[in-house]
């Protein structure tokens, strides 16, 4: 009787621990930017551009509703 509940609970555990690294992975993150933090203050990237925006040249305020980034690192309306 203990041996499957050993399993079970290792089961629970692993499923536990593979949301966490999905998470912190960004998986469920529906916004179209990632936030990369930088000394005190952060940088909103896009995800869509290609070549990639440099943190560096991207906005240190979130897009607002109705806003987006483009991938000159400019906040415009949608």
């Amino acid at each position: 009787m203990r041996k499957p509940l050993r399993w079970a609970l290792l089961a629970v555990v692993l499923a536990f621990f593979g949301l966490v690294l999905a998470d912190s992975m960004g998986v469920f993150d529906d916004r179209p930017y990632f936030e990369v933090p930088h000394g005190n203050h952060t940088h909103y990237v896009p995800k869509d551009c290609d070549p990639p925006l440099s943190p560096g040249d991207a906005p240190t305020r979130p897009p607002g509703p109705g806003e987006r980034i483009n991938c000159q690192g400019q906040i415009v309306p949608e």
